[in-house]
């Protein structure tokens, strides 16, 4: 799997780019700014961008901004966006599209290597990764208007790591369920938040979405 590693940080990209390459990862090029990333991508096509939300020149949330620009253009490529602190907008926003491979993760979850590489390897073949802490926050939130309130205990808690991208086995690992139980809940899920089967787009992701937008629409009300 081709990677391209994007962090105005050179101590932190060469160390990720290390990282990954004992992992079993082809580190195609290191960048240290949007522009130049936007470039790259387009040029040495990888399977993955690895992207800092904040980069020069104003260090807000230019990489942000370029993962979405390479999600525009280069839809079989996939972007693991990182962030210093929880920022739930931005995962929103990287979300947005309702499709798979993408990832939202802390820096802090890279020295978990074993978890970091599968983070990895999910958003090159498609799936997602969003942050434990990131979830954490989310379903810690109180809620006025909340599109999950049909939703079980039980059901959150298993949208909770649909959202840190975990397949049904290992939902059913971590909470000691049975794979069928699990594709029970998951296909309750999706009932309950009206994505049948047919729907366009990728179900697990929207129903992740949603999740998302949930806490969003209480923050801004």
């Amino acid at each position: 799997m081709r990677v391209v590693v994007a962090d105005d940080s050179l101590l932190f990209r060469e160390g990720l780019a290390r990282v990954l390459a004992e992992r079993g990862f082809e580190v195609a090029d290191l960048v240290a700014d949007a522009n130049q990333l936007v470039e790259t991508i387009g040029r040495l096509r990888p399977d993955v961008a690895i992207v800092d939300v904040r980069m020069p020149p104003t260090h807000s949330t230019e990489g942000l901004a370029a993962a979405q620009e390479i999600r525009a253009v280069h839809r079989d490529i996939g972007v693991l966006v990182l962030s210093q602190y929880v920022e739930t907008r931005h995962a929103v926003d990287l979300l947005a599209d309702g499709e798979g491979g993408l990832g939202y993760l802390l820096k802090d979850r890279v020295s978990n290597l074993d978890e970091f590489s599968d983070a990895v390897r999910r958003v090159g073949s498609g799936g997602t990764a969003i942050d434990p802490e990131v979830v954490a926050h989310l379903l810690g939130r109180r809620r006025e208007r909340d599109p999950l309130s049909e939703l079980t205990p039980r059901e959150r808690e298993i949208l909770g790591l649909m959202a840190e991208g975990r397949s049904n086995q290992g939902i059913g690992e971590r909470l000691f369920l049975s794979p069928k139980t699990v594709e029970t809940h998951v296909h309750r899920i999706f009932w309950k938040l009206g994505l049948l089967p047919g729907i366009d787009g990728h179900r697990r992701v929207i129903a992740v979405l949603t999740f998302l937008q949930s806490d969003a629409a209480t923050t801004e009300s």
